[in-house]
């Protein structure tokens, strides 16, 4: 869920699902003669899904959880500063928010850099960053410069989808749309991790050795980037052919296959940028201002969502104890969180299988219907488990729905605006996830209806959009 302009290296991952390129044969492999060029996709699909391939996903997916780790403790670290710091409530979302912000202004920045010396060396680097950022945020004196460590952090976050495209130029066609769930499961793997470990740490250690322990994964990462593998794309647009014969020469002896005969040619064309203001074209004008609307309440009700989970159990605290000054997590809501957050799963794989019966729209309108239906369920009574059970519910189908939105986009734009039509879906994106905390935090405080009420709404103008949106050009 990251912002730059690579976005059609991330886009033929969710497109495989329907294509299939043209460069194969029946069996799925290349007729490559002696004496023939080949093309570095060319030689990816031949050399198939292998070894190589496993480390490379234990690799990516190991840094897609540390990102997702960084947002889950977002929902934890807010309450406690309130409690501890005696911050305000505007403090506690503007402590999340300045998250997003750092991720949304920096994505420019790493993507000229890993352009200029290569995914992953600026991989490398940002996972220096981030552990800096989060060991320092742990031991940070006052709020002020909590703030600015956090907002570090989520600078450094905007690198993270670098990592997507690395792995997308190293994968076969036809294995893309399996390694697009992969990615998902890795995300949902972060954030059960993350509240395993403040299970683990929190009621015991406090909230500082919770941050600094949750560098542990990115510390991984960081320690294994020597064995990470720049892509052979990479080396072809810098004209360094050698090292790319080099790159694929190693995944067919990682993978046991046979390396191609032949002279490897380049596989790409510069194309001139397009500007943001062709998405407004009148033919597509309509089109692009709801489908910003959708991905912004995409992103307005999943992290809210994130952030309510834990608002409502501490609120339910405060209420029952009205003399105590404020109410902190305990071992029971940690496990409560976990059995939300664990919903994620069942969302990703329930939402492929909705998608096959009934479409896009239908199933992302259903999913914002039952998602509206379970936030204004949890005005009905405060009792723990019909709250976690509505919970669990509502954080599944709204995790689905980013799948099912990053699907949907690019199939209702032409081909040569596809890339740019989801990079601005994902930007106006943050938007949403910058607002929400001042509703799933600060309005909560005051009155848990009007909040609820607010995150209903925006889900029933959400399905409403999905109905008026076009159909899909692409069948599911």
């Amino acid at each position: 869920m990251n912002v730059e302009h690579h976005y059609e290296d991330i886009l033929e991952l969710q497109m495989a699902r329907h294509c299939q390129n043209e460069l194969l044969n029946i069996d799925g492999e290349l007729d490559i003669h002696s004496g023939d060029t080949y093309t570095v996709q060319q030689a990816v699909n031949l050399l198939g899904f292998g070894w190589f391939h496993v480390k490379l996903s234990l690799l990516v997916g190991l840094c897609w959880m540390a990102d997702s780790m960084e947002m889950t403790i977002l929902s934890i670290i807010g309450p406690t500063m309130q409690c501890e710091w005696e911050i305000s409530t505007f403090q506690k979302a503007l402590l999340t928010t300045i998250v997003f912000l750092g991720m949304m202004i920096s994505p420019t920045f790493w993507s000229q850099l890993s352009d200029r010396y290569g995914r992953k060396s600026a991989l490398t680097f940002c996972g220096v960053l981030l552990v800096l950022y989060g060991l320092l945020s742990s031991v940070a004196p006052n709020f002020t410069w909590l703030i600015i460590l956090r907002g570090l952090v989520g600078f450094s976050i905007g690198c993270v989808p670098q990592s997507v495209t690395l792995y997308a130029e190293f994968l076969p066609s036809k294995h893309k749309g399996k390694c697009v769930v992969l990615m998902d499961c890795f995300w949902a793997l972060g954030a059960c991790f993350e509240i395993a470990l403040a299970l683990a740490i929190y009621p015991n250690f406090g909230w500082r050795w919770l941050l600094g322990l949750s560098a542990a994964p990115l510390l991984l990462f960081t320690s294994l980037t020597p064995w990470l593998t720049e892509s052979a794309r990479f080396h072809t647009l810098n004209g360094n052919n050698d090292k790319a014969v080099q790159v694929l020469n190693q995944i067919a002896k990682d993978n046991n296959r046979q390396m191609l005969i032949g002279r490897l040619a380049t596989d790409f064309e510069t194309d001139s940028p397009l500007q943001m203001r062709t998405l407004f074209k009148p033919e597509l004008r309509k089109k692009t201002l709801l489908l910003w609307f959708l991905w912004m309440s995409c992103a307005f009700c999943y992290y809210g969502l994130v952030l309510i989970s834990a608002e409502l159990f501490l609120k339910d605290k405060a209420d029952a104890e009205p003399n105590h000054k404020c109410s902190r997590f305990d071992t029971k809501d940690f496990m409560d969180l976990m059995w939300i957050t664990f919903s994620e799963f069942p969302g990703i794989f329930s939402t492929i299988a909705v998608i096959k019966r009934y479409g896009k729209k239908k199933t992302m309108a259903l999913q914002f219907l039952i998602f509206s239906g379970c936030v204004s369920l949890l005005t009905v009574t405060k009792s723990r488990i019909y709250t976690t059970s509505v919970l669990f519910i509502a954080r599944g189908v709204i995790s689905g729905l980013f799948q099912a939105a990053y699907i949907y986009t690019p199939e209702i734009y032409p081909n040569n605006l596809r890339s740019l039509g989801v990079g601005g879906c994902s930007t106006i994106a943050r938007i949403g996830a910058m607002a929400t905390p001042f509703v799933s935090q600060v309005l909560l405080q005051s009155s848990s209806s009007g909040a609820l009420f607010v995150y209903s709404l925006v889900g029933l103008s959400a399905a409403a959009v999905c109905i008026i949106l076009p159909d899909s050009q692409i069948l599911a």
